[in-house]
């Protein structure tokens, strides 16, 4: 039974993650009215999916065990208890951000779930020293890159559109934003698809390929059916945008999202594409700067919210 809910848990976790992360591959597309929000979240959550199932191929390599990420000891890490903890607390976390239209980060959810929960089980025994390589960095680095890099791009693309026809090449603009948004949201589900199945690789009954699939599926819903308040946020909230700074935005996020893979460097998606936005607006002088400091506080309380609620579930768990 314990098992049964475990995987129920990671699916509800799952879904959450496509309900806040699913759009902002494409928010970009909506934002500049190159395309409609019910076309942008179709191809944000086909790419997305398509990710989560390339994942099942490169299983071996990709998955990522967030099991305990050296936070504490391997005997509390692998107990199903521990597991189930981690995937209600960072689940809720997740959906309570997407309900109210932030988009957060479903790493730094999974790392506070972790960190609450391993201090009802071993106290302040907790490895506090791995938090640096997978919040604080991610935190501070992730979005000051992109902001410059995005204003860099932007002023780039701008300047080169200048000296060019816009009426003739904005069909070839168009295409490369549709590209540059499937990139995006592809490399996410190849990246997030395995680190939340790793939640449940301790049931042993279920294969790897379809446990990955039953997730990006699930990962495909929620963005489906729950993305629009974070679309409105992503979309127009932080700034306005035309196409150019549309695709300035997400070529910036591409470029990360992709290096951020290869050379596993502690970079965000989801502060990436914030930044790369703001960027982009900061540049048009149309930014809505205290948008940008709720969006940056929310980031900031992920982590002790999801530590709270992880350390309740666990709490009651071992009851």
């Amino acid at each position: 039974m314990l098992l049964i809910s475990l995987f129920i848990a990671t699916l509800f976790l799952a879904y959450s993650n496509g309900a806040n992360d699913n759009f902002k591959g494409v928010a970009t597309l909506f934002g500049s009215q190159t395309s409609s929000y019910q076309t942008a979240i179709l191809w944000g959550s086909f790419t997305t999916l398509a990710g989560g199932v390339t994942a099942t191929f490169l299983a071996s390599t990709l998955i990522k065990n967030f099991s305990g990420r050296g936070l504490v000891p391997d005997a509390i890490a692998n107990a199903p208890e521990f597991h189930l903890a981690v995937a209600i607390a960072s689940g809720l976390t997740v959906l309570i951000a997407t309900l109210m239209g932030f988009p957060i980060s479903t790493t730094h959810s999974l790392t506070g779930a972790l960190v609450g929960a391993g201090l009802v089980a071993i106290g302040l025994k907790v490895n506090f020293a791995a938090l640096g390589n997978y919040f604080i960095l991610p935190l501070l680095l992730s979005p000051i890159i992109a902001i410059v890099l995005g204003a860099g791009i932007y002023i780039l693309s701008n300047y080169i559109n200048s000296k060019l026809n816009l009426s003739v090449n904005q069909k070839m603009i168009d295409t490369c934003h549709f590209i540059s948004a499937g990139i995006v949201s592809f490399a996410r589900g190849l990246n997030d698809t395995p680190k939340i199945f790793s939640l449940i690789l301790i049931i042993e009954y279920f294969s790897i390929y379809g446990g990955m699939i039953t997730i990006a599926i699930a990962m495909a819903l929620g963005g489906l059916l729950n993305s629009q308040k974070v679309a409105v946020t992503m979309s127009e909230k932080i700034t306005s945008m035309n196409p150019t700074q549309g695709l300035s935005a997400n070529i910036v996020t591409g470029v990360l999202v992709i290096a951020a893979i290869w050379f596993e460097l502690p970079v965000s998606t989801t502060y990436v594409s914030v930044g790369s936005i703001f960027g982009v607006g900061l540049i048009s002088k149309k930014a809505n700067i205290c948008v940008f400091y709720q969006i940056l506080l929310s980031w900031i309380l992920t982590l002790p919210t999801a530590a709270i609620l992880g350390g309740i579930s666990y709490r009651l768990l071992q009851g």
